[in-house]
């Protein structure tokens, strides 16, 4: 254990439970109901409401093997492609094979897909694959409509539920196992203020860190907070490096910054075309599948185009659907780019790359479980091996979906045992104030966004180094005003803690792999570079990066066990001057 807590009052109300669940989108809400029905005392704890999980923006829709002529082989391959020789294929294979039957369970559920005149699930193509196996609802609509299904079955399981409520810190009793979560409830009513969830397994299901860049298809919630907490906890994370930048985000002007709205790749399934300001379709010649390639190759081609004309956006044409298959496949975005003055019906998209997808996480093993025993992670705050070095399209939800099931089951069949928290004397980090958070996005996206260098990456280590140290030293500074405890100071510093070893990878790596593109380091290098890059706070609070020997995922061991790798490297720690 690192010892390391956010500076937060102590908790003033407590909870019991077999297990807390942290999130609400598709892998926490399939937990949460999964563990109840097994008879476990569930207790949900969300950010915001209980359905404004992030798998509600999922346009596209859910990969699996469903269609005739289609195996889970064949998806695997798919798979393998896409992650640039890094997914761990006893994960994929897993996924690819246990999916289908977890999405026909999500219908049995209340899910409901759009079908074809003969009552089949339809299925649209993406990005990376070969075959049609997209299954989606709404047109565009697929994580709307798989949240309000689950949100429906959690709230007719009469689960316990702690809605607006930002998880800060683990819980661990004498042995280090986990004990539950300290919590800042915002609002008033049964629960305000610090309080604790008891249980003796917690599942971080928290989603995303979009908004560590300006630039980003991720609510304004999601900061990172599972993976800081995890890393504070003394969990390791694996492939931070790895983010995807998803090619098509309505382009909404230049220093534009926050959530952007997302132009589907299902767009590009369907047959629309990315072409540059005179009508040039740049993708064909550069792939086989041109537009449906891999999302880091559309991306990276995308930018390069940019580049070449001087511009801050190319466009995706689909006039030639005609107004009446974009109203009934794609209504959600035609009715977004009509609200800002764009009709795709008679006028090319105008599209840049945003932030998008980590494809890294806490990492864990097939059933979930992390390197602190009790803690869990799923979706897309974990890193499992199955997206490798980028993810293909609308795998995302099927990973929420499988891993969450097998989490369950797990703790279903372990029963952790329960363990009395010991706070002990944590170190607290130094709050970073809220308007940090800008400096934070704008240091990333220059250093560390689709375009990277060994320069850019230095300026963005000594920008979020500058940023920390400006903290360190207010806190103690006697005459100093510090940051106040509150949300937007918490989010501020998870988004630095996040930021920094998402650097510290990146800085790592000399190499260009599925989403990390070093300019410096153009060409990818299996013979080096095969490998992952596995991330923890160590007791010392010393920052060890280490890469792994073999491109294997490796066994996840309890805290401590990979202490002596010969390629490890200890950074200075980001909570620490």
């Amino acid at each position: 254990m690192t010892g390391i807590r956010l500076t937060a009052p102590a908790p003033g109300w407590a909870i019991d439970a077999d297990v807390v669940v942290v999130g609400s989108g598709v892998a926490g809400l399939t937990t949460a109901l999964r563990c109840a029905a097994a008879g476990l005392a569930t207790v949900v704890v969300t950010k915001a409401r209980l359905d404004d999980g992030s798998t509600r923006w999922a346009q596209g829709g859910i990969a699996a093997a469903l269609g005739e002529g289609d195996t889970p082989e064949q998806h695997l391959d798919d798979t393998l492609v896409a992650g640039a020789g890094l997914c761990d294929e006893a994960a994929v294979r897993m996924l690819v094979t246990e999916g289908p039957d977890a999405v026909r369970r999500l219908i049995d559920t209340g899910a409901h897909f759009d079908t074809t005149d003969e009552g089949d699930i339809a299925l649209t193509r993406e990005g990376g694959h070969h075959r049609r196996r997209i299954a989606h609802a709404g047109g565009d609509a697929t994580g709307a409509e798989i949240s309000r299904a689950l949100v429906e079955a959690v709230r007719g399981a009469a689960l316990r539920i702690v809605e607006n409520a930002l998880v800060l810190d683990l819980l661990t009793d004498a042995e280090g196992r986990t004990a539950g979560v300290t919590l800042h409830v915002m609002g008033e009513g049964q629960h305000d203020g610090v309080g604790a969830v008891n249980a003796p397994a917690v599942v971080l299901a928290t989603g995303g860190m979009g908004q560590v860049f300006s630039a980003t298809t991720n609510p304004a919630v999601s900061t990172g907070d599972g993976v800081a907490l995890a890393l504070r906890a003394g969990a390791e994370v694996s492939d931070l490096e790895f983010v995807q930048f998803h090619p098509t985000v309505l382009f909404l002007g230049a220093g534009s910054e926050g959530q952007q709205p997302l132009v589907s790749e299902a767009v590009r399934g369907e047959g629309a075309h990315l072409v540059d300001a005179s009508g040039i379709r740049f993708m064909v010649g550069q792939h086989e599948l041109a537009e449906l390639a891999p999302r880091d190759i559309v991306a990276k081609a995308i930018t390069r185009r940019m580049q070449e004309q001087d511009a801050d956006h190319m466009y995706l044409d689909a006039r030639h659907f005609g107004a009446e298959m974009w109203e009934q496949r794609f209504p959600t975005i035609l009715a977004v780019c009509r609200s800002h003055g764009i009709d795709p019906v008679t006028e090319p998209i105008p599209i840049a790359p945003a932030a998008h997808h980590a494809s890294g996480g806490i990492r864990t093993d097939l059933a979930g479980r992390t390197t602190v025993p009790g803690l869990y992670a799923c979706g897309e705050a974990a890193c499992t091996g199955v997206h490798g070095a980028n993810r293909l399209a609308s795998n995302s939800l099927l990973e929420g979906l499988v891993f969450a099931e097998r989490i369950a089951a797990d703790i279903a069949t372990t029963r952790p045992r329960a363990g009395e928290a010991v706070l002990g004397d944590a170190a607290t980090v130094p709050l970073l104030s809220p308007e940090t958070r800008l400096a934070i996005q704008r240091t990333m996206t220059r250093g560390a966004g689709v375009l990277r260098s060994a320069e850019s990456l230095a300026a963005a280590a000594a920008g979020l180094e500058e940023l920390h140290r400006g903290a360190v030293e207010r806190a103690g500074a006697e005459s100093a005003k510090t940051a106040e405890p509150g949300v937007e100071a918490w989010e501020a510093t998870n988004l630095l803690l996040v930021a920094r070893v998402l650097v510290a990878a990146a800085r790592r790596r000399e190499e260009t792999r599925g989403c990390h593109w070093r300019e410096d380091r153009p060409e990818r290098d299996d013979a080096g570079w095969r490998r992952h890059l596995v991330v923890r706070i160590a007791p010392d609070r010393g920052l060890v990066v280490r890469r792994t020997d073999t491109e294997a995922f490796g066994p996840v061991r309890a805290s401590g066990a990979a202490d002596c790798a010969a390629t490890s490297t200890t950074h200075p720690t980001p909570e620490e001057p």
